[in-house]
Parts: structure tokens; sequence; C-alpha cells
């Protein structure tokens, strides 16, 4: 178990951003945060580019985009199994 969903989201929380992280069936992660620019910036490059010490991150891809949301805190999404519950 890995659980980078749940290190996405405490540092996010600790950081003061906003959004979601979730899991995708192919097996990769999808996040999207909101927040100050330098606090998003620090997200990427101190944490999620490295992930947490039992995690092999392999590569994280980038997309600055202009908000068609806003999101009151950060969540974890779960797919599949808890989404039937």
């Amino acid at each position: 178990m890995v659980m980078f969903r749940d290190f996405a989201k405490r540092t996010a929380d600790k950081l003061g951003l906003t959004g979601f992280v979730e899991n995708l069936s192919d097996g990769t992660v999808h996040l999207v945060a909101q927040g100050e620019r330098e606090m998003l910036t620090r997200y990427i490059d101190q944490y999620l580019k490295s992930g947490p010490t039992f995690a092999k991150v392999a590569s994280v891809r980038v997309e600055w985009k202009t908000p068609v949301e806003s999101y009151p805190d950060f969540r974890i999404r779960f797919s599949g199994f808890f989404d039937r519950l």
C-alpha cells in the first residue's frame, strides 16, 4: 500500500491548497491543486516530484490552467468499489 493520495492530501492541507487527488484505472494518479502560485510550485517541486519515502514517483506532468471551478478543500477521490457504497 503506497498511500500516495494520503501523502498528497496531507501536504496540500499543510500548504493551504485545495483540489483533489485520485487514482486512475491505468495506475497513474490524477491531481488538481489550487492556491497561491508560490505554494503550488513548492508542492510540486518539494513534495510531488519526490513523493513519500515509501513510494516511487516515475514522472510528474504539470499543466498550469485557469480554474473552471473552485474547491473548498483538498480531498481524496475514491473510485470503483467505494463509489458503489
